[in-house]
């Protein structure tokens, strides 16, 4: 089949982006043609993506959906972050089967994190005037350069998420982003879930036992990962270790200055953006995998990939984390913004190495029998197939 990917950037960057890319390689891999319309280049891993894709439709003037469609003649239109009403209007009126996979809530969420800005209490509201006011979700931080702040259209969202219903499918990660699609009227049968998982990669032999106190993160540095709050949970853990954070974001500056606030900078270390493949000797020293968040998580992928090489992970409860993170069996389920338990499951870990041992082998044993790379990408051509047919029928 012909796949034509959708997104709002060109370029390794976070989740959403290695999801993207990974799912294409292994359909290309599998005889597929994929192409890719595009938004502008995030800068990051391009010559992959560009040895990726068959074609490449980058949106401007010239380039429009229409005419990509219309040059790479796809079977199905897979789009996965997307926000601009004319691309996703043409996407309707090209009668090409259309598929999106929700990757967080932005279709349905002003400013997409679902959670206050000053309380971070975890919004359990539709899509409503509400958001206008009180939740005052309309004002954003500013990404660019000008003012600190950026306005965000409420009846254009509510367009967006209009087209939205439209489609074919919508692909959620977890029982939990099903949930959030009804909650605001989307087509029970037009969801189909099928968990990102990310694919499984050759573990780098591990040091014996773990005998080294190295905890990791990994992933975009935004308010609502939660590195402040993991770095005032790491200020109470009283045995030695070392934490590494990989990733970058709007949030990184302020976390730095906590960090030698907190009095951190000796034990903790922001290392920046580096490829998956860089990431991975990481993993075969760490002992422990934190996953920070506090906005409700759509999945957290990324749990999954420490759970691949054996780590043992600690998370709090928000969104979809606790459909992976079974807790005391794979690692521990904090509840939400406890930083005095997070901090002391992360201690246990690094103390009692049997245990963390256990655990990061419980969590690889369900990685692999339930989180399934391969199992994956055959739901996904299952559900293009189905697509496609029902199109032509």
């Amino acid at each position: 089949m012909k796949l034509l990917f959708a997104h709002e950037c060109f370029g390794a960057f976070g989740g959403a982006e290695s999801n993207l890319f990974h799912t294409a390689t292994e359909l290309k891999r599998r005889g597929h043609s994929v192409a890719i319309v595009h938004g502008p280049s995030t800068g990051k891993g391009v010559e992959k993506w560009e040895q990726l894709f068959d074609e490449r439709f980058p949106l401007n003037e010239s380039e429009t959906l229409t005419s990509a469609v219309r040059r790479f003649q796809p079977d199905s239109i897979y789009v996965h972050k997307l926000a601009e009403i004319q691309p996703l209007e043409e996407m309707l009126a090209s009668r090409t089967p259309v598929v999106r996979m929700v990757h967080d809530h932005e279709t349905y969420c002003l400013r997409g994190c679902r959670y206050g800005h000053l309380s971070r209490d975890i919004c359990t509201r539709p899509l409503s005037a509400y958001c206008l006011f009180p939740c005052g979700g309309f004002i954003a931080k500013s990404n660019g350069g000008g003012l600190p702040v950026r306005l965000i259209n409420y009846f254009q969202r509510k367009k967006e998420m209009e087209i939205n219903r439209q489609f074919d499918r919508l692909i959620v990660a977890t029982n939990y982003m099903k949930e959030e699609l009804l909650l605001n009227e989307f087509d029970e049968n037009k969801i189909e879930i099928h968990a990102p998982t990310p694919p499984r990669t050759e573990a780098v032999e591990r040091k014996e036992t773990k005998q080294t106190n190295l905890i990791l993160f990994s992933g975009q540095i935004i308010r609502g990962k939660g590195v402040d709050v993991l770095l005032q949970a790491l200020k109470q853990v009283k045995c030695d270790f070392q934490c590494l954070i990989f990733g970058d974001g709007g949030h990184r500056s302020y976390c730095e200055s906590l960090c030698r606030e907190l009095g951190l900078n000796d034990r903790v270390q922001f290392k920046g953006y580096v490829s998956q493949d860089e990431l991975q000797k990481y993993y075969g020293q760490a002992s422990v995998m934190v996953v920070s968040s506090v906005w409700p998580e759509p999945f957290g992928a990324v749990g999954l990939e420490g759970m691949h090489h054996a780590l043992p992970v600690v998370a709090f409860d928000a969104g979809g984390i606790k459909e992976w993170l079974i807790d005391g069996y794979n690692g521990f389920l904090v509840p939400w913004m406890d930083t005095k338990e997070y901090a002391a499951r992360v201690e246990e870990l690094l103390i009692n190495k049997p245990l963390a041992e256990k655990m990061g082998h419980c969590g690889k044993q369900l990685a692999n029998e339930v989180f399934n790379f391969s199992n994956y990408v055959d739901g996904l051509e299952s559900m293009f197939d189905r697509v496609i047919k029902h199109q032509k029928a």
